[in-house]
């Protein structure tokens, strides 16, 4: 196999990554990002995770979802104007280390590849639960064994292959989602189903808020973590033919996907269905609203769906955690091995990553409420970590940018500096909402401390890196 290494002035130290990632291809196609950009936004959070948001927040979700969707807007925004400033498979980490230190790109960077390692494991053993309930008697390792081993191989041989399964699966979700929202419209308006609910369901059963501010603040949480995968489109984007548009058209449609996919499908739910109808948490909010409304096998019909969401996201996690290991290594913030490509793929990156997943999916069946239970607490909240690197990265990057290059602004942030402000404030209030209760203080205190060992090994890394240039 024919493998290159990157540079040795790059692996001696960090530098500034440059406008292309050195080595990798450039296969994705604008349909491909397209796809990514739409489909990124609609997981298995989505599809199932939203019934425990709606049992403790009642009607009011759907006001959890749109203040957490701004949240969200604003970081895509503010993430996009540095992305395509500067395209890099890095993304933030590479726009934290350059404008906030060494330190920072690598503790954002690592944590971000452990947070999407993780999520592998946890998207393969949902998957292969999936696939046990319909063939019975089919051990799950075998179901998580096959499909790590299928997206590892795809991810292995060509970038394009990424992009075309993500391509189909975002083809094949938001046709999932746009079919329910358009049931689900037709369903509020009395054209099917038993005739329009009215207000019944939105005021009725304890009212709009049922359970007060504290179920407010669970769903906001709920909803905040829903979110989360997000930034692989801009990892992707580097990866493109145009990266600079790529990355322009994913974050200009951010708001209407956001708009339409999230705060509207939740809208549909808690009008049509009373918010604590139990088959919410138990069968899923989507399959209620489907029974509702009887259409045959709802149930099985969501779970292909749900299916195609826990594989795609299986495989942009693996795509995602790959690449922004290749960029670590490549800026010298981790093991050269790592940085080697074969075919304009990072091979190495790609099976470590893998690796690590699957390493983790052993632990969530050897150890599930011990080893497992804090890996999953450490990268609990890593999500809003990020997002603040990318707040701080933007207010420093964009003042750099209006002096040194202002035509590279292709896209720029909102009321700048306000509204980074706003978001980077944001931020902070979710860390603190965190704090009012037990399980989510144990996972902050978990992401804070793996956060904090990060930043140290980065400022040790940084001292090195100083002292072998002196």
């Amino acid at each position: 196999m024919s493998t290159t290494t990157a540079p040795q002035k790059q692996q001696n130290g960090p530098s500034p990554a440059s406008s292309a990632p050195n080595g990798l291809s450039q296969g994705l196609r604008q349909r491909h990002l397209s796809m990514i950009a739409l489909g990124g936004v609609i997981g298995a959070g989505l599809f199932v995770g939203s019934g425990s948001g709606i049992a403790a927040a009642g009607p009011a979700i759907v006001l959890a979802f749109a203040a957490s969707g701004a949240l969200v807007m604003l970081i895509m925004r503010m993430l996009g104007e540095m992305s395509a400033a500067r395209p890099a498979s890095g993304s933030f980490s590479v726009h934290a280390e350059k404008e906030i230190g060494v330190w920072a790109g690598f503790a954002s960077g690592w944590l971000f590849w452990l947070l999407l390692c993780v999520g592998v494991s946890v998207e393969a053993t949902g998957a292969a639960g999936i696939m046990t309930n319909w063939l019975p008697g089919t051990p799950s390792w075998i179901w998580v064994a096959l499909f790590m081993a299928f997206f590892c191989a795809s991810n292995l041989t060509a970038v394009k292959n990424f992009g075309e399964f993500e391509f189909w699966f975002a083809a094949i979700k938001i046709v999932a989602i746009v079919g329910f929202l358009v049931l689900g419209v037709l369903a509020v308006l009395g054209v099917v189903g038993k005739g329009a609910p009215g207000l019944a369901n939105l005021t009725g059963h304890g009212g709009f808020l049922p359970n007060g501010v504290n179920g407010l603040v669970t769903g906001l949480l709920a909803s905040v973590f829903a979110y989360g995968g997000l930034e692989t489109v801009t990892i992707a984007a580097a990866e493109s033919e145009n990266p600079v548009r790529s990355v322009g058209n994913a974050v200009r449609t951010a708001m209407w996907r956001i708009a339409l996919f999230y705060v509207g499908s939740m809208a549909v739910i808690v009008t049509l269905l009373p918010w604590n109808d139990a088959g919410v948490v138990k069968n899923g909010p989507y399959v209620e609203v489907l029974n509702l409304l009887g259409i045959p096998a709802a149930a099985q019909i969501m779970n292909v769906v749900v299916l195609i969401a826990l594989l795609s996201a299986m495989n942009a996690n693996i795509y995602g955690s790959s690449r922004m290991a290749y960029s670590l290594v490549q800026r010298g913030l981790g093991p050269k091995a790592v940085a080697r490509v074969g075919g304009g793929v990072p091979r190495v990156a790609v099976l470590a990553s893998s690796a690590f997943g699957f390493f983790a999916v052993l632990l969530n069946f050897w150890w599930p409420t011990t080893v497992f239970a804090w890996l999953l607490n450490a990268v609990g909240a890593a999500v809003l970590v990020v997002w603040a690197f990318i707040c701080v990265a933007q207010l420093r990057m964009r003042r750099r940018l209006e002096r040194e290059a202002p035509g590279a602004l292709t896209v720029r942030m909102w009321g700048f500096p306000y509204l980074t402000w706003v978001a980077l404030a944001g931020v902070a209030g979710v860390l603190a909402l965190m704090l009012l209760s037990h399980a989510n203080r144990v996972q902050l205190a978990c992401t804070l401390g793996a956060t904090g060992v990060l930043a140290l090994a980065g400022l040790a890394w940084q001292k090195r890196t100083v002292g072998s240039r002196g």
